[in-house]
């Protein structure tokens, strides 16, 4: 990748990455660059063979250099920025390693007055006990999360850049803004580190009287091991990181000071009760841990087409509604065709955190024993709901009228996504939700009385913020109506129907009372048409397919991406149209067509929101242009869409340019290439279809979200005639 790689701070992580680029063979050679005081460090470093040559002068050092890793203390990066300013390089790629990113923002624009596109801040997920060159590892970042902290003024040709190297090391991309990474950081590693210190502090002074830590155990080793790590180094990360990190101190020590008087006041259960909250976290976090440390890679090969029939996974919304609106029913609702996907789970596992019993999934059977509006109880612990913007967003409203608190908490991804669309209408109903600065994940919903009922005219369609709503409105005093801008999906005005619960419907506006209880039903899961947007793409785009969707849900309000794709020219037939459980479904068969570009109707875009990413695909191979517009939600779903999706298929070779709300498509060929889904089930699935076009592979990292909606993706499509294969890591 680069002809020289130059690395400024040869310790271990700067060693580190020396040795496995030397090993993985994405340089020619290697200099490094270091103060005087580290001559002795640098000459090491050139006996073992971490670089080729070394500098005490950073011109020097940097001369030619096509890569500049920046591995110092954060606290000397203001004078590394400096030095290097004087000899900077539009063609060079500049990164730092550093475990906070505030900091690096600051100095980058307190040296040039602005962030330079070509400065990519990186943070590997990496350590060890000992630090040093003699420390480094060509290892080190192999399977190991590596965190791209870009501005979104960064050239993108330099992110794609830093992306491939860092791939090319081993390491698993992720991606967040600058303030959401210090502020995890904060909580994860530099919390955990200050408490090391303090602690092996005290006991350090006790064992100077009475010699405490001859008798320490192999627990006080692994508890204390990372105040092992190099006191300098942890100066200055704490320094630079301290707002973030101050708030939690304060937090730990109102921990503390609530154990102490538990012990005082000799009240074993409540000390009983916080160990063992504290073990179900660490478990919890234990089987997190694993799920994000695996990462799954999709290679596709080019060619291919679609034949056959297939009954794909349940509706994903449907799926959520179903365990929400069962388990406050009264009776036994039994559920078939339940999407076993994370998200969905998600929710299942949050109500039987709240008392409901349930039993299943089993091969898409759940049985919901309900307890009523007013049966929850209050969960033990925050309810983890992962990667599940709806799960989160949908039981706001129903907790908001719970007599208890309750805090919802999610993954990284989840945890960045706005939150005030649904707590500020529900805060004008007298709710009480405390979240972050940025409205934003973890979410406490505080017991109340009760709400009173509003009417709500939604600023931008979303049927996340109306369903919220219409949950809360159950538990309110008077009506709560809804007006929404243009038409959502409606599966909770059907469901709560089906469960014989009142809803007032009258063109755009929709309204609900507490009237009435919900009484138990059996839902018959339709086919997420979500999902099945990718195989009418992919069969679309493909020559020779002809496939077959069996018992696929048609709900008027679903539909945009069927009438989008026939405006281009799509060959869908709908058949054995019918009406199960008050959803209608058909069989849906699609064959192959050749698709022009056209404007996408405004009407048409909440009616397609999710399938998106697929219709970008769709326009790619399309004749002509294609133009989006209308669609701002898309850039605050798991990812933003729009952006992610015009930097792969800019690095696929397609004229895709973003703009503010939409995206506008020159179609033509598909090429091949690396990219990154971000997390993003869509987006993965969507590049995945791009290869029945394609030049040349496509490989598509970061895929391990695609379980959130379409489990077992990979063999089904693999079965139908895509060619993929999934790699563990």
């Amino acid at each position: 990748m680069f002809n020289k790689l130059c690395i400024i701070g040869v310790g271990l992580i700067g060693g580190s990455v020396a040795r496995a680029a030397r090993k993985n063979k994405l340089c020619a050679t290697v200099s490094a660059y270091g103060r005087e005081q580290d001559l002795e460090n640098l000459q090491r470093a050139q006996d073992l063979k971490v670089i080729d040559s070394y500098s005490l002068d950073l011109a020097e050092a940097i001369a030619g250099a096509d890569c500049v890793v920046i591995a110092t203390p954060v606290g000397a990066m203001q004078d590394i920025l400096k030095q290097l300013a004087a000899n900077w390089s539009e063609q060079t790629l500049y990164m730092d390693v550093g475990s906070t990113k505030g900091h690096v923002v600051i100095a980058l624009n307190e040296v040039f007055g602005f962030l330079p596109g070509n400065f990519v801040p990186a943070h590997p997920i990496a350590g060890a006990e000992k630090s040093g060159v003699d420390a480094a590892m060509d290892d080190l970042f192999l399977g190991r999360r590596l965190i791209l902290t870009p501005d979104k003024q960064a050239d993108k040709a330099f992110v794609q850049l830093a992306t491939e190297f860092w791939q090319g090391l081993g390491s698993h991309i992720a991606f967040m803004q600058v303030e959401q990474h210090d502020a995890i950081l904060a909580a994860t590693s530099h919390l955990p580190h200050v408490l090391a210190f303090a602690l092996v502090s005290v006991l350090g002074k006790n064992d100077e009287k009475v010699e405490t830590l001859k008798y320490a155990s192999g627990g006080f080793k692994d508890f204390t091991r990372i105040a092992s790590s190099d006191p300098t180094m942890w100066l200055d990360i704490c320094m630079a990181n301290k707002q973030h990190i101050i708030p939690l101190i304060e937090q730990l020590s109102s921990e503390l000071d609530a154990v102490k008087l538990m012990l005082e006041a000799n009240q074993s259960q409540q000390l009983h009760d916080t160990f063992t909250y504290a073990r179900n976290t660490r478990e919890r976090f234990l089987e997190q841990h694993n799920n994000m440390t695996q990462s799954i890679t999709f290679t596709v090969q080019p060619g291919g087409h679609l034949q056959g029939q297939v009954r794909l996974p349940g509706d994903k919304s449907i799926s959520h509604r179903s365990i929400m609106l069962g388990s406050i029913a009264e009776g036994v609702t039994h559920v078939s065709g339940f999407l076993e996907g994370d998200d969905a789970l998600a929710t299942l596992r949050a109500f039987q955190a709240m008392g409901v019993k349930i039993e299943g999934p089993d091969k898409g059977e759940v049985t919901i024993h309900g307890v009523g509006l007013d049966g929850l109880q209050a969960p033990e612990e925050p309810i983890y709901l992962g990667n599940s913007g709806t799960s989160m967003r949908l039981l706001c409203g129903l907790l908001a009228g719970q007599k208890f608190d309750a805090t919802l908490t999610g993954d990284a991804s989840l945890s960045g996504r706005p939150m005030r669309r649904v707590i500020d209408p529900l805060s004008i109903m007298g709710a009480k939700i405390e979240s972050t600065e940025k409205g934003t994940a973890p979410l406490t919903i505080r017991g109340q009385k009760s709400l009173q009922g509003i009417h709500y005219d939604m600023p931008i369609a979303s049927a996340q913020v109306k369903s919220c709503l219409m949950l809360a409105g159950l538990y309110a005093q008077g009506e709560t109506s809804v007006t929404e801008p243009a038409p959502t999906r409606d599966h909770t005005e059907r469901m709560l129907s089906g469960f014989a619960h009142p809803v007032k419907q009258s063109d755009n506006l929709v309204t609900v009372s507490r009237q009435g209880a919900l009484k138990a039903t059996d839902i018959d899961v339709p086919s997420d048409i979500s999902s099945a947007a990718f195989f009418l793409v992919g069969a679309s785009i493909a020559p020779d397919s002809d496939l077959t969707l069996k018992h696929v849900g048609i709900n008027p309000t679903r539909t945009g991406v069927i009438d989008i794709l026939r405006l281009m020219g799509a060959n869908i037939e709908l058949m054995n149209e019918r009406t199960v459980g008050g959803e209608p479904v058909a069989d849906i068969r699609v064959r192959s067509a050749d698709l022009k570009g056209i404007a996408i109707p405004e009407e048409f875009v909440a009616l397609a929101i999710d399938e998106f990413p697929v219709l970008f695909v769709a326009a790619a191979c399309a004749t002509g242009q294609t133009v989006l517009t209308g669609a701002k939600e898309l850039r605050v779903k798991e990812s933003d869409r729009i952006q992610v999706m015009a930097d792969g298929l800019q690095i696929l070779g397609v004229d895709a340019q973003p703009t503010e709300d939409g995206m506008v498509i020159q179609g033509g060929a598909i090429g091949g290439g690396s990219v990154i889904s971000h997390g993003d089930h869509r987006i993965a699935m969507a590049f995945s279809m791009a290869a029945l076009r394609a030049t040349d592979t496509i490989v598509i990292q970061d895929c391990e979200n695609v379980n959130t909606s379409f489990p077992g993706f990979a063999e089904l499509t693999e079965g139908l005639g895509l060619n993929i294969s999934a790699q563990e890591s």
